[in-house]
């Protein structure tokens, strides 16, 4: 499994996640849902490197010019709703793909914080043979993520499949890794801890409340 990450090298991504992270700057949710998608966008063109490409001829007005263009179809499928603005900075890119959607969340905790995950709403293209981008802001424990890929066989095998975040725990690294090995994993940053509701630490909070308010 390929773990890539924005912070490993110094960017203007750090300026994006510093403003997602700080309780001042998330108090404005456009600039909030703003930040989800630049940071999509930034793993969008990275993912894009690992895709393959054949030569194309591309007439110009005074010659033809050589070109190597991508040869895969790409589906882009997002966890409602956290993911929205997410999904749209991967779809400034990846503007010819098709697009996946899938409601799912945490179910009620249990006496020991232990939580089942509730899926729901599903709508999607066949992904035979398809390179599947899973986007979600928040990798925690990673049971989001493999409950959604395991549904979403259904409706085909893919030839490769990543998954995005703006935020991953080691615990939920590991647990991808064990559960989706072939997956490759495309994080703005990492933290170390989760706390006892498997809420990232130091992390940034819900997402989606921070992006389109709170829910009841």
């Amino acid at each position: 499994m390929n773990l890539f990450t924005l912070t490993d090298h110094n960017s203007i991504a750090n300026q994006f996640l510093a403003e997602l992270r700080h309780t001042d700057w998330q108090k404005d949710t456009a600039r909030f849902r703003t930040n989800l998608e630049r940071i999509g966008t930034l793993l969008a063109y990275e993912v894009s490197k690992t895709l393959a490409y054949q030569t194309a001829h591309i007439p110009t007005p005074l010659a033809t010019k050589e070109t190597q263009l991508s040869s895969q179809m790409v589906v882009l499928a997002t966890i409602l709703r956290a993911g929205l603005p997410m999904y749209q900075g991967f779809l400034q890119l990846f503007d010819t793909a098709e697009s996946a959607f899938i409601g799912a969340y945490r179910g009620e905790y249990a006496q020991d914080d232990t939580f089942d995950i509730v899926q729901g709403y599903t709508v999607t293209p066949n992904l035979q043979n398809k390179v599947l981008i899973l986007i979600d802001p928040m990798l925690a424990t990673g049971k989001s993520i493999r409950s959604v890929y395991e549904s979403l066989l259904f409706y085909g095998k893919p030839s490769a499949v990543h998954i995005a975040c703006v935020l991953a725990s080691r615990q939920g690294i590991e647990f991808v890794q064990h559960h989706i090995p072939q997956a490759s994993i495309w994080a703005g940053d990492i933290d170390d801890e989760l706390n006892a509701k498997s809420y990232i630490i130091p992390g940034l909070g819900d997402a989606g409340d921070l992006a389109f308010g709170r829910k009841k």
